[in-house]
């Protein structure tokens, strides 16, 4: 098979939470177990360190890849969802994984696949193990998917655990209080394995504190220090406090130098091909992208834009079963926001979101497609002048961000950066 027919067959064949929802969620990790047992185990045969959180835990699993990269080291990275590659999941030194190795790897486990029925997570989990085995990295870095516990990537003894943020989100699997929410979180903790807590409320920060003492794990909270970086907003300084703090606890294990870790910090995204973090897609008017979906990055993306004093644009979309009477009154306010249904099966139809964003007295206008949602705004941005006093905003999910980078890779956006 191609790289796009292996492609084909992994999402036709294997549930997929990022188009279906929550029916592709496993609630055990038999499956997972399953599958590394028949592969030896591949996970057993590197040094990992394990994230967690709500929001920050891909910010923070770039940040240490960049970190640990930049000294010497050969570094595994996973995270999900992908935005446009699907190999952007698994990389070598910010580098993806080969077209090659996704072939070969999904042909030589067709029979398992036959046999165990995994999910598309758990083979992405399992193949992102098999290559970080095969490459003999020196650490791999990797991010959960959902919650801790029952994640997939949870059957990994890592070196340091970190748990970035508690906060509301996918409430029907992890929980609908803080609390349960943290508890799911923390079962990443493992036994005597340091931990690193970010900015998290007392509260659910408690119930962290409870498993990680019943574990005899060592916990520290973030270094919270200002650090010069290409990451932008207050919530990344709290990313890499938690990452500044994992590196001083593993000197014995990776030993890095002070100076190349702070230049790591600078370049972060260079380093490590990291995309839609509040990301500056052109500077007249300010076009900034970002995949913060649920209260608690909403919340944190709002505080960065109020902080700018310009008139406001969005263009939102988002997945169906997001709660968006949660959302809608965290927004600041926008002289036009611009609805449409991300590309996507689980994509909410902009119609459906004008009704709630309607119950809470706010006026939108929804559109076919992306490109006509962003060529209709820009041009109403030009059209109302003072390019240089304007934001236009672009989010609401994973998958909406993942469209316009694509527009942007095929250069179908209306401005020039």
């Amino acid at each position: 098979m191609t790289y796009e027919e292996t492609l084909d067959y992994l999402f036709a064949k294997l549930p997929m939470y990022q188009r279906i929802g929550t029916s592709a969620f496993k609630k055990d990790l038999t499956n997972i177990i399953q599958l590394c047992n028949a592969l030896g185990n591949p996970q057993k045969k590197f040094k990992t360190i394990h994230i967690a959180g709500t929001n920050g835990k891909g910010s923070t699993s770039h940040i240490l890849s960049a970190i640990y990269q930049n000294n010497g080291y050969k570094v595994g990275l996973y995270t999900s969802p992908h935005l446009i590659d699907f190999r952007e999941r698994i990389k070598l030194n910010g580098e993806l994984c080969s077209k090659e190795f996704v072939i070969l790897f999904t042909a030589s486990i067709a029979h398992l696949i036959d046999e165990i029925q995994p999910s598309f997570f758990e083979i992405t989990v399992a193949m992102a193990f098999s290559y970080f085995a095969e490459q003999n990295v020196d650490i791999a870095i990797i991010e959960t998917g959902l919650g801790g516990r029952l994640d997939s990537t949870n059957i990994i003894t890592p070196l340091t655990s970190i748990i970035t943020s508690i906060g509301y989100d996918h409430k029907d699997m992890l929980g609908d209080t803080l609390e349960l929410i943290a508890g799911e979180k923390a079962g990443i903790i493992k036994e005597r394995a340091p931990l690193v807590t970010g900015n998290i409320a007392a509260s659910p920060l408690s119930v962290i504190q409870q498993k990680a003492k019943e574990l005899n794990a060592p916990i520290y909270s973030y270094t919270d220090t200002v650090y010069p970086t290409d990451l932008k907003g207050k919530h990344q300084q709290w990313n890499i406090g938690c990452a500044m703090k994992c590196v001083s606890l593993n000197q014995d294990h990776l030993p890095t130098d002070e100076t190349i870790t702070h230049e790591a910090l600078l370049t972060i995204c260079k380093l490590t091909s990291f995309e839609g973090r509040w990301q500056e897609l052109a500077d007249k008017p300010l076009v900034i992208c970002d995949v913060g979906h649920n209260e608690e990055g909403i919340r944190l993306l709002a505080a960065e834009m109020d902080k700018l004093r310009l008139n406001a644009y969005f263009v939102l979309g988002f997945v169906s079963d997001k709660d968006l009477n949660s959302i809608i009154p965290l927004l600041p306010p926008a002289r036009f926001i611009a609805l449409v249904k991300p590309e996507v099966i689980r994509g909410m139809q902009a119609t459906e979101a004008q009704k709630s964003f309607k119950k809470h007295g706010v006026e939108t206008s929804t559109y076919a497609n992306l490109k006509d949602a962003l060529d209709t705004t820009y041009e109403l941005i030009q059209k109302n002048g003072a390019l240089d006093q304007s934001l236009l905003f672009i989010g609401g999910s994973n998958f909406l961000v993942a469209d316009l980078l694509l527009l942007k890779q095929q250069h179908k956006l209306p401005w020039k950066k």
